[in-house]
């Protein structure tokens, strides 16, 4: 309780009541003692601490207590006192355990030493230490920091040939990277191999999506549309109005308006169009000369009349999965889209 709260002064004044009381100290009532001062960044009472543990007969220091120390100075950024903290650890002839190695890798990431952190990893396994997720993300992030495609391929092997699956959070990374190396054959392979692999939705949506959003930006729309409909077919939808405004961007540059509204229809049972999606049609339109394509009948609600045509689609949503299968068109010429001095959007490329 006394490490949760940080206070030393009563961790102190109880370890005191306990003496007085004729209570033996153990090893556990001093490392709790340590963490109490670590957890408070007071390094020089916890290291007061172990020298009595050192020079004591009936509670030495153990694993936990040389834990607690590399722990600490992993979360201060000391990669000196982590190093000397491990050697001293294995000179007292505790050799290094999942904790040890979850510290020291967590405290080099955050340094940005990531020979470091791969170096402790190999140790780690080759010791025969399985790794839990928390490492593998730190690991992993590592890996993505240096932007190793190679060793990127060869981690993600390592973790769907050891079981695991790859979480959300790890999905995020690999996709951040492949976007913005503009790597968009790499993610398709990438969700081969997840598909594959079974791994849950959480950890497909944000590959579809990333995938979906570098093909808007390379205006790439008959793969926009295979990779929407394959999404959807997998259960997975739109999950923030940017997205979707990507592809509406693209398809404004593209001058694609009838297969804009086809897209708007498709994805209409699934995701609800936000103002600032309705603010883009709008806009867009109006440049395009087209206004009547949208009415806004209640601008206020976001609500919407389509072109007859788009309302007899809209009863029959499969032909829009129907006609985005197999299409994989050459590169097209990359766009940009931003917002004038004025504030209304600007299609150009």
């Amino acid at each position: 309780m006394c490490g949760k709260i940080k206070n030393v002064p009563l961790a102190m004044q109880v370890f005191t009541s306990m003496e007085a009381n004729g209570i033996e100290p153990t090893s556990g009532i001093f490392n709790a003692l340590i963490l109490t001062c670590l957890s408070s960044a007071n390094v020089i009472t916890a290291l007061s601490l172990y020298e009595v543990m050192e020079n004591s007969d009936g509670y030495k220091p153990n694993s936990e207590t040389y834990n607690a120390f590399i722990s600490a100075f992993a979360n201060l950024g000391n990669d000196k006192a982590m190093q000397a903290w491990y050697s001293a650890r294995n000179t007292a002839g505790f050799s290094a355990d999942l904790q040890t190695y979850k510290s020291l890798i967590s405290g080099f990431a955050k340094l940005k030493k990531y020979d470091a952190v791969e170096s402790f990893y190999e140790e780690m396994v080759l010791s025969g230490i399985t790794p839990n997720v928390p490492i593998l993300e730190m690991v992993l992030g590592g890996i993505c920091e240096q932007r190793n495609l190679i060793k990127i391929k060869d981690f993600l092997k390592f973790i769907l040939d050891g079981g695991w699956k790859i979480n959300g959070i790890m999905a995020e990374k690999l996709v951040g990277l492949y976007y913005d190396l503009g790597k968009v054959e790499e993610m398709e392979e990438m969700l081969t191999t997840l598909m594959k692999s079974s791994q849950g939705l959480k950890t497909l949506s944000p590959v579809h999506l990333g995938i979906i959003r570098m093909y808007a930006m390379l205006d790439r729309l008959d793969d926009v549309e295979y990779s929407v409909g394959r999404m959807l077919r997998q259960g997975i939808s739109f999950k923030c109005p940017e997205d979707v405004d990507k592809v509406i961007c693209s398809y404004f540059r593209q001058a694609a308006y009838d297969r804009l509204e086809l897209f708007l229809e498709c994805i209409r049972s699934s995701f609800k169009l936000t103002r600032s999606n309705y603010d883009l049609l709008v806009a867009g339109y109006r440049r395009a000369g087209l206004s009547v394509k949208l009415d806004v009948a209640d601008h206020g609600g976001c609500s919407t009349k389509f072109t007859a045509a788009g309302c007899a689609l809209l009863k029959q949503p499969v032909l829009f999965n129907d006609c985005i299968k197999g299409c994989k068109p050459d590169l097209a010429s990359s766009s940009s889209f931003s917002t004038t001095t004025s504030g209304e959007w600007d299609l150009r490329k």
